[in-house]
């Protein structure tokens, strides 16, 4: 599918749909407690639907409405019903999986899509190995087999955070008490207080001893318990990029006492000058005559493509750093963002691990590529809304992995999106 997106001024309000992440939060511990639980506030992206089949697989009863879950949560883990679990390109379906689909003991095989088993697993190979457990890895699948025990684990800091969440979801069930040690810097900190923070709502406690190490004490189990999943300040972040470069905008859904790590996008545009002003239930952010400022990227990787589109609508030169693990997404985004970016005349040079953006538009394109990644697709789209003439946005249908209605929800606002196909 195909976009064309016609230079327009937004206005208005949008509500945020459900956070992505915390959504594979809340449904993997209501699968994990016995009993019913009921969530609300979902949104059927294709990564939610996949952790949903995959939950399913192992044993667990859901239910789904319009924008609720009614679950039946596993008793456990001797209900296995498929020996192959499809992630298509959710990463963290694939990460908060392997280890918890290791605890019935069988083999089992993980499949995916496009980038997703190109992205790196060695941490789970290399735990895997060293307890004697079956760990296989081709460019089709992974396979593994043998459950993980208890005990000390060491991982890097400087790795998705999504393993340190995987091992979070199993190792309260173990019979023994477990520690995780985070080696030199702990970047994306913040998804790993979110997973605590889900596991505290079903009733699992996991706390840290020090800075870099979690302790997991052992023989816990989940309880069942209803929740509401908060808005996304990941997809939050591409309004406010619109707002902030665009026109004023009351971007609505979202906590103000939100603990992801993408929330930054706040201080981020702040530091650019922007005003931003708490309102009920969200946030109104101004337009402004935005000014280039730094921005680190180690606890909030995600914004990294929208913040290239506010750098590159910036006064002066931005420097983007602790950027490099947006090399490994589902698209090489800093590549992909430097490759778009040119065509809009925009002055733009990387290294592996940072960003250099000179702002500044100095041409429009007739035409962009997505790229195959539903962030890189959405940033593109804030950056063409204020181009000088109307920009076609190819496979944009990837917005379907995150955020499937972004383009009704930019039409809400005003913008003049219309889809098509070849």
């Amino acid at each position: 599918m195909k976009v064309t997106v016609t230079p327009s001024a937004c206005s208005g309000s949008v509500k945020i749909p459900p956070s992505k992440s915390m959504s594979h939060r809340a449904i993997l511990c209501a699968c994990l407690a016995p009993g019913v639980s009921h969530i609300d506030n979902i949104a059927y992206s294709v990564d939610v639907q996949t952790t949903i089949e995959g939950m399913r697989a192992l044993g667990a009863e859901i239910e789904c409405y319009e924008h609720s879950l009614k679950i039946n949560g596993i008793k456990d883990f001797n209900h296995l019903n498929a020996s192959v679990i499809n992630c298509n390109e959710s990463g963290s379906t694939l990460r908060f999986f392997i280890p918890l689909f290791a605890a019935t003991g069988q083999r089992v095989s993980f499949t995916g899509k496009n980038r997703l088993l190109k992205r790196p697993q060695k941490i789970y190979e290399d735990l895997f190995k060293a307890q004697g457990c079956f760990y296989e890895q081709d460019e089709h699948s992974i396979t593994i087999e043998g459950a993980l025990k208890p005990g000390n684990y060491t991982l890097p800091g400087n790795v998705s955070s999504q393993f340190i969440s995987g091992l979070l979801f199993i190792l309260p069930l173990l019979e023994d008490d477990s520690r995780i040690h985070i080696e030199n810097t702990f970047e994306s900190k913040s998804y790993v207080l979110l997973t605590m923070q889900m596991l505290e709502e079903f009733g699992v406690k996991v706390s840290f001893e020090d800075e870099n190490t979690l302790y997991i004490k052992g023989n816990q189990h989940y309880h069942a318990h209803d929740t509401a999943v908060e808005g996304d300040f990941s997809q939050f972040a591409f309004f406010a990029v619109m707002a902030a470069i665009n026109h004023d905008l009351d971007i609505l859904g979202v906590r103000h006492d939100s603990l992801q790590g993408d929330k930054q996008i706040l201080e981020i545009i702040k530091d650019f000058g922007i005003t931003v002003k708490e309102i009920e239930g969200g946030y109104h952010v101004c337009k402004g005559e935005p000014h280039a400022h730094d921005i680190d990227l180690h606890n909030c990787p995600d914004l990294g493509p929208i913040v290239c589109t506010l750098a590159m609508a910036s006064q002066g030169c931005t420097k983007i750093y602790n950027a490099g693990r947006l090399r490994i997404k589902e698209s090489d985004r800093i590549l992909a963002m430097e490759t778009e970016l040119r065509k809009f005349g925009c002055d733009i040079s990387s290294s592996e691990d940072e960003i250099i953006i000179n702002g500044g538009m100095t041409q429009t394109p007739d035409a962009l590529s997505g790229w195959k990644d539903h962030r890189i697709v959405m940033a593109l789209t804030v950056a063409a809304a204020i181009a000088d003439h109307e920009v076609v946005i190819d496979e944009a249908e990837y917005i379907e992995k995150s955020y499937p209605a972004f383009f009704n929800d930019c039409r809400k606002v005003m913008i003049k999106v219309s889809e098509f196909h070849d």
